[in-house]
């Protein structure tokens, strides 16, 4: 009890203090729009960008479920100062209190939130495989490094939350009436890939499996299994996909197709080279890109997915 009420009496004096920050420049503050996409859900998203003190790391998208006993909500947004904006967003939708966060995935602009919507009551669901990353040097840097270029919307307060309730496997929800299928995909774009389909909408929130309108991050990504993943999401026979990042969907197959297109294009730029033991720099230059060099966040992160692609092709060539 008396832990209880100490995490929600921090979270309400953490809340003021953002409050205070973001009235005192609320002007040059991004936009947050709240855009219906079907009957239940709403969606933020966010923005093409690098994450930075301008835009309170305001680069990847939520989902929000208006069910009739509460409001759950997919990710959690990449700072707690936009946490603290998203609830206030919520109360003009509705009363009923937030009463679960689905976290697709646990990279820092999805979860950085997550103290927010915890202190406000929330229950927590992800993948158990986030313990991994959760607990490792890598989360921890990340944090810091976070801190420093984010400051002050990414600081000392800001920490990695963890679960309530740790998945193994898929799981259906019944939650006021909706009916939440999670599915596990992963390991993908991260080992902890989660989907969350709401067949009574025919819609489907599927995290960074698929990026929109920018060249996605593949970082440490199994991108064999991200492929298959995506060939999975067809079945769903959704009409509305909601990504991780870029806006809402309603013509599923074909917004699938850039990010299927380019871990393609990815996997067979770097096969030969990683076979053959061809140096990465020659390789990388050998590559014809005009095909994707247009698209947004090409010249941040092309480079990095394709040495690590590089590298995933070199360990799978050795199997």
């Amino acid at each position: 009890m008396l832990k209880a009420i100490f995490c929600r009496t921090a979270g309400l004096f953490f809340s003021l203090w953002v409050s205070g920050l973001m009235t005192a420049g609320a002007a040059d503050l991004p936009v947050m729009e709240l855009r219906q996409v079907s009957p239940s859900v709403w969606h933020v998203q966010g923005l093409s960008e690098l994450g930075s003190p301008a835009n309170q790391n305001f680069i990847a998208n939520t989902g929000l479920v208006i069910t009739s006993s509460g409001v759950v909500l997919i990710d959690a947004l990449g700072s707690p100062a936009l946490a603290t904006r998203l609830i206030a967003e919520v109360k003009k939708l509705t009363p009923l209190p937030i009463t679960h966060v689905l976290v697709t995935h646990y990279h820092a602009d999805h979860i950085y939130g997550l103290q927010v919507f915890k202190a406000a009551g929330a229950r927590i669901i992800a993948h158990k495989s986030a313990q991994i990353y959760l607990n490792s040097d890598t989360a921890r840097l990340r944090l810091e490094s976070s801190r420093l270029q984010i400051a002050p919307w990414i600081n000392d307060n800001t920490q990695l939350v963890p679960a309530d309730e740790w998945l193994e496997s898929d799981k259906t929800l019944e939650l006021g009436g909706i009916r939440f299928d999670i599915k596990a995909v992963g390991p993908s774009h991260t080992p902890e890939d989660l989907l969350i389909h709401l067949p009574a909408e025919k819609l489907v929130f599927v995290g960074d499996l698929v990026f929109r309108g920018r060249i996605p991050f593949v970082g440490q990504a199994d991108s064999r299994r991200w492929i298959g993943a995506l060939d999975q999401l067809l079945a769903f026979n959704a009409k509305v996909l909601l990504p991780g990042h870029g806006p809402a969907s309603q013509n599923v197959h074909q917004d699938l197709q850039l990010t299927r297109d380019y871990l393609v294009f990815l996997r067979t730029s770097m096969a030969q080279a990683a076979e053959r033991l061809e140096p990465f720099e020659a390789a990388y230059l050998a590559t014809d890109w005009s095909r994707f060099e247009q698209v947004p966040m090409f010249g941040i992160v092309n480079r990095m997915n394709a040495y690590n692609t590089y590298l995933l092709l070199e360990q799978e060539s050795a199997k």
